[in-house]
């Protein structure tokens, strides 16, 4: 029998977020639930990935959509039930797919039992299970520490006098993770879900779990410095260097006692959300090692440059950091603008969101694909009347908030896109409609059907989920680089571009041609079309490999 414990290793993980996946309980809500991810389970599995993470379904108020708990181990009504979860899962696991949730450890709602026992008094059995602090002497917040969403992190509790913190919503209190108990609840709130068969978990903002106790105020940003990329640049967050509210030191014993846990259950993974100023670093510091996580992603691919020469230094930096640390990469998710507008706004709407796809797959690490992104889908136009973001509406209009990326997925072309019988609760773009996957599942030459090639090529070759990678110098228009394991060395290069570009390889192999993609290589010169990508099968021999190296390959081995 196949060892099936290292599935997440190089695997790809394809993103639900049920609110918008599809409506199939009839009750007239417009709302994706559970039994409607189950209902289409079996396409999941046509796009040959390798399991599902499903953002909240949890008991919640409904704030943050789901990222406001209210209790950490049932299902909210408007999803269905615990019964359709275990449904969920032993369908999923018929059809080979592994089911990773959400995990929304750093805070709860502030109608979750514990805060509203909390927030009573100080005296209380769960008084120090929040972050609470004194006001200042004239009665402002205890430090300048600033709320992602807007405004200050802190709100004040008039029962205790004090100030409880917040790095979302004020309806989002922060645990205080210094209290054991605290984790030791989580880490039982995780066992309860593993013991229904979940094969991991997605941490939401693992890096916030920790807060500095001595409440320091965190210093502004240096003039011309790098700002954080876990939010927009019109956002004040932006503005300080989170020094003390975030990443603090103690969140690695933390991620060593859930690492304990999950080992516990062989053939579980974990994937962190890492949102710092630093985050290629945090990533290698959270993932090397094999007992903190076993992956992270950051914001460094899903924001906005993309040019050859930005994603290549953003592997350069990774790879000095690296040493056996796992990266998990992305271009879309619930959060960020759609990659085929945020990257492919200004460039072929159909050609462009493939080639960004193909380089993605080729990337060393594991990826998570988003819903929708398998059809091109651009990013939605929700208007403001209908925004239900509250990150939006605080913000607009220079950040119109998250529902771009979350209206609902459209299966057919018909009204309300198949997706339910009733107006959904985010409105569907009309530009979706012929994206649909009905559409394009009778079109061969489509995105959906060149995403199926692309992940049943990459399955075919075990350089491109396992093996090693090596950058080569192919101009600054073009990325290029070397995948190797074993015996096999693939030479994958990308033009991300509108324009036919050229180069000179630094070796020549074989083309392989079952991808999708065209290319002309002529002796040691490649010529690319505009959106193309390249992979060529190259001799193995160390003279072959010694020619690479000899043209100033950067070299990246676990």
């Amino acid at each position: 029998m196949q060892d099936n414990t290292f599935w997440w290793h190089g695997g790809v993980i394809y993103q639900i977020y049920p609110r918008s996946f599809m409506d199939a309980s009839g009750n007239g809500n417009g709302i994706g639930d559970l039994a409607g991810i189950t209902t289409k389970l079996e396409y999941v599995a046509s796009l040959g990935v390798d399991g599902i993470w499903l953002s909240p379904f949890f008991t919640s108020p409904m704030k943050d959509f789901g990222y406001d708990v209210s209790d950490y181990r049932d299902v909210d009504p408007m999803f269905g039930t615990l019964d359709d979860f275990a449904d969920l899962v032993e369908r999923a696991h018929r059809l080979g797919l592994k089911v990773i949730i959400d995990q929304v450890l750093s805070h709860s709602s502030d109608r979750h039992p514990w805060f509203r026992e909390s927030r009573w008094d100080r005296d209380n059995a769960r008084a120090d299970w929040y972050v609470w602090a004194d006001p200042k002497p004239d009665g402002t917040p205890p430090n300048n520490w600033l709320s992602i969403f807007g405004g200050p992190a802190w709100t004040f509790e008039p029962r205790r006098r004090q100030y409880y913190l917040h790095n979302f919503l004020a309806s989002q209190p922060d645990l205080n993770f210094h209290n054991p108990e605290v984790r030791q609840a989580q880490l039982d709130n995780m066992r309860f879900w593993l013991d229904l068969g979940v094969d991991g978990f997605r941490l939401d903002t693992v890096n916030f779990y920790f807060h500095d106790t001595a409440l320091r105020d965190n210093p502004p940003v240096p003039e011309g410095a790098p700002k954080t990329l876990g939010a927009p640049d019109s956002n004040p967050y932006t503005w300080q260097r989170h020094l003390y509210d975030i990443s603090r030191p103690e969140n690695l014993d933390f991620l060593r006692e859930l690492r304990a846990l999950m080992d516990e259950y062989p053939g579980t993974t974990t994937v962190g959300e890492i949102g710092d100023d630093t985050p290629l670093e945090r990533m290698a510091e959270y993932t090397e090692g094999g007992d903190k996580l076993h992956m992270a992603y950051t914001f460094d691919l899903l924001n906005e440059p993309h040019s050859a020469a930005y994603i290549r230094e953003v592997i350069e930096r990774f790879q000095k950091l690296a040493g056996d640390a796992w990266p998990c990469w992305a271009l879309s998710n619930h959060d960020v603008v759609r990659s085929a507008s945020r990257w492919g706004g200004s460039e072929d709407p159909d050609a462009y969101p493939r080639v960004a796809l193909a380089l993605l797959f080729a990337l060393r690490g594991s990826v998570c694909l988003y819903q929708g992104e398998e059809l091109g889908l651009p990013e939605a136009d929700v208007p403001f009347e209908r925004i239900q973001d509250p990150y939006g509406k605080v913000l607009w209009p220079e950040f119109k908030g998250r529902d771009g990326a979350r209206t609902p997925m459209p299966w057919r072309s018909a009204e309300f896109g198949g997706f339910s019988t009733t107006e959904p609760w985010l409105p569907l773009d009309r530009r979706h409609l012929p994206l649909a996957v009905e559409e394009q599942e009778r079109d061969p030459d489509s995105t959906l059907n060149a995403v199926r090639r692309l992940l049943s090529f990459r399955r075919r070759h075990p350089a491109l989920r396992d093996g090693d990678l090596e950058l080569i110098d192919v101009g600054e228009a073009l990325l290029g680089f070397i995948r190797q394991h074993r015996d096999e060395r693939l030479l994958c290069v990308f033009n991300l571009t509108g324009e036919t570009q050229r180069a000179r390889l630094p070796a020549t192999g074989r083309p392989l041609d079952d991808h999708g993609f065209s290319a002309a290589l002529d002796g040691e010169t490649l010529t690319l079309p505009p959106y193309q990508a390249a992979f060529l099968h190259l001799d193995s021999s160390p003279q072959t490999a010694g020619n690479a190296n000899r043209q100033g390959v950067a070299t990246w081995q676990a």
